[in-house]
């Protein structure tokens, strides 16, 4: 697997950063920002995620997304890792990220890609999104908060 910062004259893999964030005006906001990473198998996309400066020396991982029918396969852990060690490279301090409630499997997979939990904002999704998101039989509600020093 090949993972790559997504060139400039590329249009971005909507239909997988919608996977991990359903606003695409959202989406579309924090790409314009951010930059883009894409991991390629047999030159296919399959994973995805965004990069996000917030404050100095911070960065914030704002999305990450695999291809359903490859979930289970570590590809997500490479992907965060990659984040993870291409925020260091461009010396940031810290990477933080933000996941629903609902969100059980990314939890994990943040915890044990070393970050930990700091913090929960109450509502997120609510306030945010016009439309009820439900993840694993949950309504994803809140937004918890998750930091890594690098």
């Amino acid at each position: 697997m090949e993972i790559r910062k997504l060139n400039a004259h590329e249009h971005p893999p909507m239909d997988l950063l919608l996977l991990a964030d359903p606003s695409e005006t959202i989406v579309t906001d924090y790409l314009q920002r951010g930059q883009c990473y894409v991991a390629e198998l047999a030159r296919s996309i399959v994973a995805v995620y965004v990069l996000l400066p917030t404050r100095p020396e911070t960065i914030e991982l704002v999305n990450v997304a695999v291809r359903e029918d490859l979930h289970g396969q570590g590809i997500g852990k490479q992907i965060v890792n990659h984040a993870i060690e291409q925020a260091r490279m461009q010396g940031y301090k810290t990477i933080e990220i933000g996941t629903g409630n609902s969100g059980v499997g990314q939890l994990a997979l943040y915890q044990k890609c070393g970050f930990r939990i700091v913090g929960v904002d109450l509502d997120f999704f609510v306030r945010h999104y016009p439309e009820e998101i439900i993840e694993n039989g949950i309504p994803c509600r809140d937004m918890i908060r998750m930091t890594q020093d690098l």
